[in-house]
């Protein structure tokens, strides 16, 4: 950036054809989305981020020639022809890239070897369901014929921010709600735990809790068909490049619409002036100032940092002094080990397995929550994850933050000790269920929940915010459709991003179209977006320069 433009952002006022200036602190997919849609809209906005890349948790790192990709696991909107897939090709997500589908969403095996896979197409998933329990043929025929049902249905609302909605859109979402009205409110009455209990076989009551790869705890049936129907039909892939690739295509769209992204530029605190935002402070003392500043980073930081608890009202309240440390509350953090291995992997395997634990395993794995761990074949999910003639393992298992966190703050040696740890259970229990693994195994590279937290700034290391269907999720809820994503008492500011939208990249990405529809609204002007024209093929070369840990903001993570 040059002098100049930077001295235009260092003093109050618009620019000189009265175009209303935003600042976005953030560079996930939300602050990013927000970004994009502020300059298809006439502004001009610049987003400050901390770190050196784009993405926020959507992110990768790479070490000797592999790259560790972090976040996506499927994505809602791959396939054409719904309002998800049009927010991405607005933001030009998925410009020149090919999307991976899977015929199953998961598997699940026992200590015993016994396994069931969840295929995505009902039939096949009965069929599969009744060889392993035909007693359990009621509740099996019910699941898939609800699946059935949820592979009929579009609901991809992600367009038009709630209080916004015409009436034309309004009536559009109730021919599509009210003739399946029962078997929404059914299936989101119904806990999966409940459901999955009701099951004689003992896999199946302990697996239908894991097609999610682990057991969120309190999701109803809904979620798990919803996904698992978009699975069906293809718009629940996984796109080339993965989860930085993603964030680096969004970062190409912003730039290219002449946005402007800063990084290491660490927000310390939100200018006020007779209760308007008028800017912000960098941890540098540098000050930028604009008409308008939105926050997409972490609900916390944003509440009682960036804004000193200033700016609440009875739904912040709730949200962040009463619901924030309540067990439950959030979506769990997690450990990742990243496997290098030499040569292949293999044929005939599951992309995705997660494998049931007994006790002694189990007590093996530092701060784990559940007795299970996750493996994903992440070389099956896209091109250029691992050097010619290798692949990449990811095992993953929900665990405590408090625990990392309070280990790497006693005791930074015995913090590496863990980590360690859980790189040689990956080791030994690789070797054990696919048998000459363990001797092809070049490198295992551990994060903890206490690098997501370092990282990413999300509280608690959660990688989704707000657990959905809990009692936050009805909160953050109104703070989108009555708020307007704005805090009481505060004006020219806005929240985008999980903590208001709830977690999922889509969600995240919608927010930044929505706080810019409700500022367009403000403002009395037309909101207006166009879809990206981007047709070059999408290459690994496109991520950039990736940063290994040992060299940034994660170091101290651990390679074996």
């Amino acid at each position: 950036m040059s002098d100049e433009a930077e001295d235009e952002w260092s003093v109050p006022g618009r620019e000189k054809d009265g175009s209303p200036r935003v600042i976005v602190i953030g560079a996930g997919v939300a602050g990013m989305s927000t970004g994009c849609y502020a300059q298809m809209n006439g502004m001009r906005s610049r987003i400050f981020e901390k770190h050196v890349l784009p993405g926020g948790c959507c992110t990768a790192w790479s070490r000797d020639g592999y790259i560790f990709d972090y976040c996506i696991e499927w994505l809602i909107g791959t396939a054409t022809g719904n309002d998800a897939n049009q927010v991405w090709r607005e933001l030009g997500a998925l410009d020149g890239k090919t999307i991976t589908n899977f015929d199953m969403f998961n598997r699940v095996v026992d200590e015993a070897g016994r396994s069931v896979t969840f295929y995505n197409d009902p039939d096949r998933l009965e069929q599969h369901l009744l060889g392993i329990s035909p007693g359990d043929a009621r509740l099996i025929r019910s699941f898939c014929r609800d699946l059935r049902r949820f592979t009929e249905i579009e609901l991809y609302p992600f367009l038009t921010a709630p209080a916004l909605r015409t009436v034309r859109e309004r009536a559009a979402l109730l021919r599509t709600v009210l003739p399946a009205f029962r078997l929404f409110w059914r299936t989101a009455a119904t806990p999966m735990h409940e459901f999955a209990d009701r099951f004689q076989d003992p896999l199946l009551r302990r697996a239908f809790r894991n097609i999610f790869f682990q057991d969120p705890e309190g999701f109803p049936l809904l979620p798990y068909l919803f996904n698992m129907a978009g699975a069906h039909h293809r718009n629940a892939g996984f796109p080339q490049g993965g989860s930085l690739g993603l964030a680096r295509s969004i970062e190409e769209r912003y730039t290219g619409l002449g946005g402007e992204i800063s990084y290491r530029a660490r927000a310390e605190r939100i200018l006020v002036e007779d209760g308007r935002a008028v800017g912000i402070e960098l941890r540098n003392g540098k000050r930028y100032y604009a008409d308008h500043v939105v926050s997409a980073c972490d609900g916390h930081t944003t509440i009682h940092g960036l804004l000193q608890g200033r700016y609440t009202g009875p739904r912040i309240d709730k949200l962040y002094d009463e619901l924030l440390n309540r067990p439950g509350t959030l979506f769990p953090a997690v450990v990742s080990a990243f496997v290098g291995i030499r040569g292949e992997l293999g044929a005939d395997r599951a992309h995705s397995t997660t494998y049931l634990l007994d006790p002694q395993d189990a007590e093996q794995l530092p701060g784990a929550l559940q007795s299970s761990v996750v493996v994903q074949m992440r070389s099956d999910y896209s091109d250029g994850f691992a050097p010619p003639g290798r692949s990449v393992i990811h095992c993953t298992y929900f665990s405590d933050f408090a625990y990392w966190k309070a280990l790497r703050a006693a005791d930074r040696k015995e913090y590496r000790a863990k980590k360690h740890q859980v790189a040689d259970f990956v080791r030994g229990f690789l070797e054990r269920r696919l048998p000459g693994l363990g001797e092809r195994i070049e490198l295992v590279d551990v994060a903890s929940p206490a690098t997501t937290r370092r990282y990413t700034g999300n509280h608690d290391g959660s990688i989704l915010a707000w657990k959905a269907f809990s009692e936050a999720d009805d909160i953050a809820a109104k703070l989108v459709g009555k708020d307007r994503m704005r805090l009481p008492g505060l004006r020219g500011f806005s929240m985008a991003g999980q903590w208001v939208g709830m977690g999922g990249l889509i969600r995240a990405a919608s927010t930044g179209r929505f706080v810019v529809q409700y500022l367009c609204d403000e403002l009395g002007r037309g909101f207006t977006a166009s879809e990206s024209r981007g047709t070059e093929p999408w290459h690994p070369g496109k991520l950039g320069r990736l940063p290994q840990l040992d060299n940034w903001s994660m170091r101290g993570d651990t390679r074996t």
